[in-house]
């Protein structure tokens, strides 16, 4: 049977918090897979917002929704915008009430996509410190790492430093990894306490 992959693992982990009619947010929206995944899980009541500072990843989303009933999908916003800015893009009355916020770092991982263009550490921790404030009680956030690539490994360690160092009192923080292969994707999951 073997372990479950660390996206399988990151949508199990939103799929045990997501409510039909839930919020949600991509932070990373790529190739609109995650992004999807949240709004046929929180389907036609639901609300997901997705982010991405490409163009062509958008497109990608939009492309993957046509494919895809809109009757039985979540109302979805996707914002051409840094992750960092989802606080400031997202409505006040949503403040508090994200379900599952997941990340995916790193390049876009299309065909003709320029792998120059990487995710941050100083955009992803300051996506990362909104997220708390953006989640629910009892909601999850989930970051898919990639050490493998250029700068990958920098992230990685920034984004492992940063959830160390959280106060229990905050959030829990686990990570789900393979120590055979260093290089090979990594899962680091938060989850937000019911009383800060």
């Amino acid at each position: 049977m073997g372990f479950l992959s660390v996206l399988s693992y990151a949508h199990k982990l939103a799929t045990e918090r997501l409510q039909p009619g839930g919020i949600a947010i991509d932070a990373t929206a790529g190739t609109g897979a995650d992004t999807l995944f949240l709004a046929k899980t929180t389907g036609p009541r639901g609300r997901v917002f997705a982010f991405d500072i490409q163009e062509e990843a958008l497109t990608l989303t939009r492309q993957r929704f046509t494919k895809e009933p809109a009757e039985q999908l979540a109302e979805v916003s996707l914002h051409l915008a840094s992750h960092s800015l989802m606080k400031s893009s997202i409505p006040a009355e949503y403040h508090g009430k994200v379900s599952v916020i997941m990340f995916n770092l790193g390049y876009l991982p299309a065909d003709r996509s320029d792998k120059q263009i990487i995710t941050l550490p100083e955009s992803t921790l300051s996506a990362l410190e909104s997220s708390l404030e953006m989640l629910a009680p009892g909601g999850v956030v989930t970051v898919v790492l990639y050490p493998g690539h250029e700068g990958g490994r920098q992230e990685a360690a920034a984004v492992e430093d940063w959830a160390s160092a959280l106060s229990p009192r905050t959030a829990q923080a686990i990570m789900y990894r393979g120590i055979q292969r260093p290089d090979a994707p990594y899962l680091i999951a938060l989850e937000r306490k019911k009383t800060l």
